[in-house]
């Protein structure tokens, strides 16, 4: 069982006020709060350690590269990655997704086939459109249902032998729906063509095992997982990741730089060009302990115990349409109330001290297939409270009150 009044307590921001109440926080898919044993990671790097890696024989320098690769080897061990190597540290999913598209622009020719779905964050079809637009492949896109789910027999229909490149998340940042990508994976490989999973929404809820996946790349952000933001990973199979070029130039990432040739260095430094986010880095490290001594799968439990208490509970809400109704979903849920909108309903509520997200969630194509502008987006995290989303309900009936 998860003690939630003991994990309250290591999280300090839970215990501010926001416009004279109580803070709830319902924003979690955007960014997770911070518990305070991370945060005292980044308080003991800077006052402790601080100091450039891997380029210095001086002893600060040497403490810092060994936290620094503790936390990669943390980080393949979680996601069980076969090598260390595999795991290339980046700004984020979106640092994550570019350095992919960039990549492949050297691959790809004039014909060649490239899928997207219907359910994107932004960061996943936008560089794939530039990608295209560079090397003349085509864009194709998994088509979505009502309940926001995925058409997979259209997606055996769009594969071809011109396949070169899958990509889909692997949770909906906007509807929170699972998507199946043991299948999309599978079915992939069958063409020959290699698959990015956008990890961004499901990391926090899930644990991913790229092995048993047999993902070629696997992307996520260390701030939805109760770390800081500007760091994430890239995961890559250490034989696509050889066959890619660098995505910068710079320190770091050479063997050998002359004005005649340049060669680059082996795995992972290849791609991490400069200085990194070095307290990022092992931050991210810790968070996942932090969350691993929790445990995915408690977490996982107790976050569909508080999804099915609050559908359950908005739905008493006359005019109220929740979006994205898959049977396998995340702790989150995006509405509407009528014809009020939800930048409205998401501003009452903030007066309230809860907080939501409002809008098109970096996902405007799926705005589109509803014909809406956006939606209030609740999204719960083990931190929260069946008492916090009755609260968060009674707001929105006022507001609901108060805007129809």
């Amino acid at each position: 069982m998860l003690d939630v009044t003991a994990i309250r307590k290591d999280f300090p921001i839970l215990s501010r006020e926001v416009n004279g109440k109580p803070l709830i926080y319902f924003d979690n898919a955007a960014t997770s709060q911070t518990p305070k044993q991370v945060i005292d990671v980044i308080v003991d790097y800077y006052s402790n350690y601080n100091a450039n890696i891997h380029r210095g024989v001086h002893t600060l320098s040497q403490e810092a590269t060994d936290k620094y690769e503790a936390a990669r080897k943390t980080i393949q061990t979680h996601f069980n990655a076969a090598k260390s190597h595999e795991i290339i540290f980046t700004s984020g999913t979106t640092h994550g997704i570019n350095m992919i598209a960039n990549g492949f622009a050297s691959l790809l020719k004039e014909g060649d086939e490239v899928i997207v779905s219907a359910l994107e964050h932004h960061s996943n079809i936008v560089p794939w459109q530039m990608l295209c637009e560079k090397t003349g492949a085509i864009l194709k896109v998994i088509p979505m249902n009502e309940n926001g789910e995925l058409l997979m027999t259209a997606y055996e229909t769009l594969l071809t032998e011109n396949t070169k490149l899958v990509f889909v998340n692997h949770v909906s940042n906007a509807l929170g729906t699972i998507n199946p990508i043991e299948t999309i994976i599978n079915k992939a490989h069958e063409v020959g063509a290699a698959v990015l999973i956008d990890g961004a929404q499901a990391s926090p809820h899930i644990k991913a095992d790229v092995q048993a996946l047999d993902v070629d790349f696997y992307v996520v952000s260390a701030h939805k997982m109760c770390g800081p933001t500007g760091v994430g990973v890239l995961y890559g199979k250490e034989e696509w990741l050889n066959k890619l070029p660098p995505y910068q130039g710079g320190g770091e990432m050479i063997a050998e730089v002359t004005f005649e040739k340049t060669t680059y260095a082996d795995l992972p430094h290849k791609f991490e060009a400069g200085t990194p986010n070095i307290c990022g880095g092992i931050t991210f490290g810790a968070a996942l302990d932090y969350m691993n001594a929790i445990g995915f799968d408690t977490i996982a439990s107790y976050e569909n115990e508080l999804l099915e208490y609050a559908t359950a509970k908005l739905l008493d809400i006359d005019g109220l349409r929740i979006y994205g109704n898959s049977n396998q979903k995340t702790s989150v849920i995006s509405f509407n109330i009528g014809n009020v909108h939800p930048y409205d309903i998401g501003t009452i509520v903030d007066k309230l001290g809860i907080a939501v997200r409002t809008g098109h969630h970096c996902a405007q194509p799926i705005m589109d297939f509803y014909n809406i502008p956006g939606t209030v987006r609740a999204s719960f995290s083990f931190y929260n409270t069946k008492e916090e989303i009755d609260i968060f309900v009674e707001a929105v009936k006022k507001a609901a009150f108060m805007l129809q």
